[in-house]
């Protein structure tokens, strides 16, 4: 969600509830309901039911019979898919593109795109990570819709390697735009997966080993959405507590105890915890009750199976780029967000979580670079009219988290 769109006037309605609740249009002279400290742009309802009338028509496809299994990279691609890379760059580091909520098509997602390219050729880029919201305002039409050469193709041609993709709200619209009601609408960037040399999506949720062969650092993809989504999910497959979240969540919980790489990657469109307005799961925009709003569940999943067991949590949703600290509350994962590639924040922190960096006004991307001795962090700012990227700061760690594992390189 933007500045300039609503978050609902109650947690966990149903977006049929939503639309049609007379919070969404006050009584004259009444006041708006208190939600994060900030006015929300109240509409009228038919307005929103104009905009949201193509989601309402929108078809679904039907789930893969695959299994959402951990999906190893081949390394030497398939179909004309850019290879993954299977050795470190010259300065014995692989070097990794992070953006995230880019999918604007508008002039900053391509100001953000070509500065990021400038830097991925001098650091010699063989991977990038996109967190979400790939497709503004909707998500995709079908797996074929012309948005994905507008909003990620065109921008990102010339940094080519392989993206991996996961699931943003807005990807998932239902009725209202970025409520995240539709989970099923993420099956069609899964299948424009097939046809892309760049996207990769095996699955909603998968793992990349890097190298494939003997991993130095294993990524995790997960798909935030049915466990943070605005509204309340109808269909029982993708209920807070129904069968897809189930799997998932068991699927994460073995998969980073399987791994054997010395770095372990959480790739998640929600953080955990977050400075910016949205606030951190368990009370995001200022909800702290229901089961799907306030993204309590993902606020579990994280502290059950991710903490301490994860180097680091990349996450978009906040347009703003923060390098929080590791602590005692994560049991050292650091959590970063990425969302400033396509759209920015309102310019000032609203929580206080300790950050070694971070910025809440500017456009941007970063950089992971990963070897045996370390993970390095650069984050961008980029100046849109001049498409020139400045490295804003760096950080580096030493030590995996989770130690070092049999067989991963030292």
């Amino acid at each position: 969600m933007c500045d300039d769109e609503l978050i609902p006037p109650r947690a966990d309605m149903t977006e049929d509830q939503w639309l049609r609740d007379e919070a969404v249009r006050p009584a004259e002279g009444a006041a708006a309901p208190r939600t994060t400290g900030r006015t929300v742009p109240w509409v009228n309802r038919r307005t929103l039911l104009g905009g949201a009338v193509a989601g309402a028509a929108l078809g679904v496809l039907p789930l893969g019979a695959a299994g959402r299994t951990a999906a190893a990279a081949s390394p030497a691609g398939e179909d004309g898919a850019f290879p993954f890379p299977e050795r470190p760059g010259r300065e014995g580091e692989f070097a990794v593109l992070v953006t995230g909520d880019a999918g604007t098509g508008d002039e900053a997602q391509y100001a953000v795109a070509a500065a990021a390219r400038d830097v991925c050729r001098a650091e010699g880029v063989g991977l990038a990570v996109g967190l979400g919201d790939n497709i503004y305002e909707n998500g995709p039409e079908s797996d074929h819709d012309s948005e994905f050469q507008d909003k990620f193709e065109k921008p990102n041609a010339g940094i080519d390697v392989p993206w991996l993709m996961v699931l943003g709200n807005h990807d998932c619209s239902g009725l209202i735009p970025g409520s995240g009601g539709d989970p099923s609408r993420g099956d069609r960037e899964v299948a424009y997966a097939a046809t892309s040399r760049r996207w990769y999506m095996p699955e909603r949720y998968y793992s990349v080993p890097v190298p494939a062969d003997r991993p130095l650092v294993e990524f995790f993809a997960i798909d935030t959405i049915p466990w943070s989504s605005y509204v309340a999910q109808t269909d029982p497959e993708y209920r807070w507590d129904g069968p897809y979240m189930r799997g998932q969540r068991e699927w994460l919980d073995g998969a980073l105890r399987a791994s054997r790489a010395r770095w372990k990657i959480v790739l998640g469109h929600h953080p955990y915890l977050n400075n910016g307005k949205h606030g951190s799961a368990g009370a995001y925009d200022g909800f702290t009750i229901g089961h799907y709003t306030s993204g309590v569940h993902l606020k579990e999943m994280y502290e059950e199976v991710v903490l301490g067991r994860a180097d680091l949590i990349l996450s978009g949703h906040d347009h703003t780029s923060q390098l929080l600290e590791p602590t005692a509350r994560t049991g050292g994962t650091r959590q970063v967000v990425c969302g400033a590639s396509g759209k920015t924040g309102d310019g000032k922190a609203h929580f206080g979580h300790p950050a070694a960096w971070q910025n809440f006004s500017d456009h941007g991307f970063m950089l992971l670079k990963v070897s045996g001795a370390a993970l390095t962090l650069d984050a961008y700012t980029v100046d849109v009219a001049t498409r020139k990227a400045t490295r804003a700061h760096r950080i580096r760690t030493t030590t995996p988290v989770g130690g070092a594992r049999v067989g991963a390189p030292v």
